[in-house]
């Protein structure tokens, strides 16, 4: 549940200029997910978001730089992602896992211990089996956006 209304955040504030949470909580609600505005700050804050001016000067709920680069990188690179134990492993299109590996550490994500990257395959320590899943869970669900 928190998954998806957190990526139904991210959808909302990619497509809308949205400034308050009073908007988001409207909008999401739109959507059919129903939420606490107690909730919500949780999201936006496990979420990083950031509120910056838009073209017309108001602020909005904005990714930070970093965490959209590493969704660009992601969408572009990604060709697989599965867990195994404690461990994600991302496939990438030959020669970009090391710029994924770089983008996916500028972003904090939780539970994460390390990351290595070769050629075409990243590899990343977590803590525990379920971090391994929900990480591989977010992932996956980036990849079959773009799809």
């Amino acid at each position: 549940m928190k998954n998806q209304r957190q990526e139904v955040i991210l959808e909302i504030i990619t497509e809308n200029s949205v400034g308050t949470q009073e908007d988001l909580i409207r909008l999401l609600g739109e959507k059919g997910i129903k939420t606490t505005q107690a909730t919500l700050s949780r999201d936006i804050q496990q979420l990083s978001l950031v509120k910056q001016r838009d073209e017309k000067g108001n602020f909005k709920y904005a990714l930070p730089v970093a965490a959209a680069e590493e969704k660009s990188v992601f969408e572009e690179a990604v060709v697989s992602v599965d867990y195994a134990m404690n461990t994600v492993v991302v496939k990438c299109k030959a020669g970009m896992a090391q710029g994924t590996c770089a983008a996916i550490d500028s972003v904090e994500h939780t539970g994460i211990v390390g990351t290595i990257a070769g050629d075409d395959t990243i590899f990343i320590l977590v803590r525990s089996e379920s971090d391994a899943k929900k990480l591989s869970q977010q992932f996956k669900s980036e990849l079959f956006r773009r799809r």
